[in-house]
């Protein structure tokens, strides 16, 4: 009962108003930010002792202590094919059945709707392997590359502000794939790969490390850009976006590129630079 409660509740608010508010204040250099900050840190029981910078007064907006580097060596990288981009928890990975991914009991959603839209794109993961991961408030909220890539297009793709939380994965059907993304394409040495940005509310902005902000603006088209002449490369482990408060990620992988990690579950707590996979 709480959780249909806990969605319908999602369904009435104002989402995009709410989160445009978040976002203004998240970017504002305000007095009192000093006390947010430390009043999230024991909510959420973040672990600033891992932050490069520990101190919570030196941070101008929320939004810089949110997306704070961590200390160098924080999170050494596996020496394997395919590292965890992030820190969060597992919320599904396993196999593309045809162009469906599992979502949550009773729920998939296309690859095709994942990506805006291009089936063309979609058909290169007919079959292949999927892994969402959830960034929750407490975790480091820099995204980094799973293996070595060079950019090929970035999409975003407009449309609701849904909570990303468990809960709201098991109850709104198709969340990953009707929540406001970017999709990032990369070509790598295991074929095409896709990582995808998914918003929520109360997430400010999504950025990538070689566009900068992506949204706002916020609009009702799909937008794309190519990089397809240009060489921007990425190194296994380099960072490539962030999200300005928090979210999650969907990777797509063609048919046979990789084997999950055997330890991997749901809901398993992940760091970045851990092992998700190997080439087959």
């Amino acid at each position: 009962m709480f959780e249909r409660l806990a969605v319908l509740l999602q369904y009435l608010l104002p989402k995009q108003a709410l989160t445009q508010l978040a976002g203004k204040f998240a970017g504002a250099q305000l007095s009192w930010t000093p006390a947010v900050i430390k009043w999230f840190i024991g909510r959420y029981k973040v672990n600033m002792a891992e932050a490069a910078n520990p101190d919570i007064h030196s941070y101008a907006t929320f939004n810089d202590f949110f997306t704070r580097a961590l200390k160098s060596g924080a999170r050494p990288l596996a020496d394997v094919d395919f590292v965890c981009p992030v820190d969060g928890a597992i919320s599904q990975f396993g196999s593309i059945e045809k162009d469906q991914l599992f979502q949550a009991k009773g729920h998939t959603y296309s690859t095709t709707a994942l990506v805006g839209g291009d089936a063309t794109l979609a058909a290169q993961f007919q079959d292949g392997d999927f892994a969402t991961i959830y960034l929750s408030p407490k975790d480091y909220h820099r995204i980094h590359m799973p293996c070595a890539g060079r950019l090929m297009r970035m999409i975003y793709v407009p449309g609701d502000l849904f909570s990303v939380n468990p809960v709201t994965a098991r109850g709104v059907p198709g969340l990953f794939a009707r929540n406001e993304r970017v999709v990032c394409v990369f070509d790598t040495a295991h074929g095409p790969f896709v990582l995808t940005l998914v918003g929520a509310t109360i997430v400010g902005s999504m950025a990538t490390t070689w566009h900068g902000v992506v949204n706002p603006p916020r609009t009702r088209d799909v937008r794309e850009w190519r990089y397809d002449d240009q060489q921007i490369t990425f190194n296994k482990g380099d960072e490539m976006g962030r999200f300005l408060l928090g979210s999650t990620v969907v990777m797509l992988f063609q048919k046979d590129a990789l084997q999950f990690n055997p330890q991997w579950s749901p809901a398993l707590p992940v760091r970045m630079g851990e092992v998700m996979g190997m080439c087959k």
